[in-house]
């Protein structure tokens, strides 16, 4: 399973790609978010704290 991120988009949740692929947009709530990364077979991530998402520091992140 890949890890892929999932963070807020305005005012929806979007499943963003390590890869840089482009993300899955649209959906209304970060569960959502998840159960569809997980869906598809990935290891959802979220951050920790809010408005801090450096992809780099695995500690910024947690398993959904």
């Amino acid at each position: 399973m890949t890890n892929v991120y999932v963070e807020p988009d305005g005012d929806k949740f979007q499943i963003e790609f390590a890869d840089h692929a482009a993300p899955i947009k649209g959906f209304k709530t970060q569960k959502d978010a998840i159960d569809k990364a997980k869906s598809m077979g990935h290891s959802p991530l979220v951050a920790r704290v809010r408005n801090i998402n450096d992809k780099v520091k695995p500690d910024h992140w947690r398993s959904a």
